[in-house]
């Protein structure tokens, strides 16, 4: 019997396709297996790469030597999703979605071999693709972007064998930063080029200057307001330089962190939606709008933004595996919504931790929103208890109902997480006034008697009171 043989002679099993096989892919047919048995549902799943189920999130972590073994990043591998009976394909692409004859066309990459394969239930979990700059020398050796597991071990194998120390990160967004400091950890003198006025576009200009200020201070040289023009090549081909209008900046290996965008080309080309950002559009069980046997899931969907009421993109690894659940959970007739997102983020650039939640100033104002804004300064813990640490906690609230609508936090080792008290309230849809009652763990090796969060959203109700009054 073929790879593409249809179903079963009972004519009972149903056929579940999945396309992609990293978090929300493999999540999703994990989840529907968990629910359905062999006997009762078939699961095929197509992988274009080497690896399935891993952590892209970690792997400026790796490059850095945090984490000294790449299989630590793999969550699951494909021998152990076969021997749970899904049958996933490695090393092949899906080339195209025939939603009318529901069937997928298969290619493998070694072989080139194509092939049909029909389909009950369709997944698709084709996650972003980095944005890679349309210039010369974009693709020379040298030049690396971060994505897959690939991806890191080519820029490692680059790292290795280069005998030059000068590093150019191109994007100050979260891979951008966190590059920054896994070179840093390597040895390598770092620029950092950006195009917008501060590091972290996802921060407030005036919480981004702090993380600029910040890595400086680690050695990082911060080139802001500078749009890359073209990379500039030896001539062995080699990168040797990185040019903006205004200068060049010396490198011996490039970092592209300019960021990602959805990858839609197949969903597309099939007709299905895809909203402002070019992710697919889903309902809140996460099946593709107007199609009742089609779902997506990951960074390749856009998802509600439960504080502005619109939809947005945002390329996470805990928002890939929650769709992947609710995704297998539907999949195998059972039923699970997403009801959304607060845009909630942490990340790090040494001892630096940088976290946000919910909306920035310019979110609001595109959304319509009055706000007041509150930015203070408290320590980590107590203020006489030993290593306390110094910290910036900006807070946005509309305006006449107090309402939060977001917050940022810059600061040392126990600021980051501190913001999951702000997405909790967001998801909950708390005023500024009604966080400052939050009954939260106090001792002084963990917080001063006001957490520094609490004492954000008093100076912000102050704020709506002045404005209401």
């Amino acid at each position: 019997m073929s790879m593409s043989a249809a179903r079963d002679v009972s004519g009972t099993r149903e056929r579940l396709v999945v396309i992609g096989g990293d978090a929300a892919g493999m999540s999703a047919a994990s989840q529907a297996r968990r629910l359905k048995s062999p006997e009762e549902l078939e699961i095929v799943a197509f992988e274009r790469g080497h690896f399935t189920s891993f952590s892209a999130c970690g792997i400026p972590y790796w490059v850095g030597g945090d984490i000294s073994d790449r299989d630590r990043l793999i969550a699951r591998t494909a021998e152990e999703h076969r021997a749970r009976d899904i049958d996933l394909r490695m090393r092949t692409e899906v080339t195209r979605i025939d939603v009318a004859g529901g069937r997928v066309r298969a290619r493998d990459v070694d072989s080139g071999a194509e092939y049909w394969t029909s389909y009950d239930k369709l997944v698709i979990a084709t996650g972003a693709r980095p944005i890679r700059p349309d210039m010369p020398g974009a693709d020379a050796p040298g030049v690396h972007g971060v994505q897959t597991l690939d991806d890191g071990q080519a820029l490692i194998d680059t790292l290795t064998l280069t005998r030059g120390r000068r590093a150019v990160v191109v994007g100050a967004g979260y891979i951008g930063v966190e590059m920054a400091e896994a070179l840093i950890n390597r040895g390598y003198e770092v620029t950092v080029v950006n195009r917008g006025s501060e590091p972290m576009s996802t921060l407030d200009a005036d919480m981004g200057r702090l993380v600029h200020e910040a890595m400086e201070g680690l050695g990082i040289t911060m080139v802001n307001d500078a749009e890359v023009t073209k990379i500039l090549t030896g001539d062995d081909g080699r990168v040797r330089a990185v040019a903006t209008q205004d200068a060049e900046y010396p490198a011996d290996v490039v970092v592209l962190g300019i960021g990602v965008r959805p990858e839609t080309t197949l969903a597309r080309q099939a007709g299905l939606p895809v909203g402002d950002h070019d992710g697919l559009l889903t309902d809140l069980a996460m099946r593709v709008r107007g199609h009742e046997n089609i779902w997506a899931g990951g960074d390749c969907v856009e998802v509600l933004d439960l504080v502005s009421g619109r939809e947005r993109h945002i390329a996470l690894g805990t928002h890939a595996n929650k769709h992947g659940q609710v995704i297998g959970t539907n999949a195998a007739g059972g039923y699970a919504t997403f009801p959304g997102v607060v845009g909630t983020a942490v990340s790090k650039v040494c001892d630096l931790e940088i976290a946000r939640t919910g909306l920035r100033e310019k979110d609001a104002r595109r959304a319509g929103l009055q706000y007041v804004t509150a930015t203070i300064e408290s320590t980590s813990r107590a203020g006489y208890y030993p290593d306390s640490a110094l910290m910036t906690v900006k807070m946005l609230a509309e305006r006449r109902t107090g309402r939060l609508l977001g917050v940022q936090i810059v600061g040392r080792e126990g600021a980051g997480k501190r913001v999951d008290i702000a997405a909790v309230a967001l998801t909950a849809g708390m005023t500024v006034e009604q966080m400052v009652s939050l009954d939260l763990g106090y001792a002084p090796p963990f917080s001063p008697v006001w957490d520094p969060v609490l004492v954000a959203a008093r100076k912000a109700a102050k704020a709506v009171n002045a404005r209401t009054s």
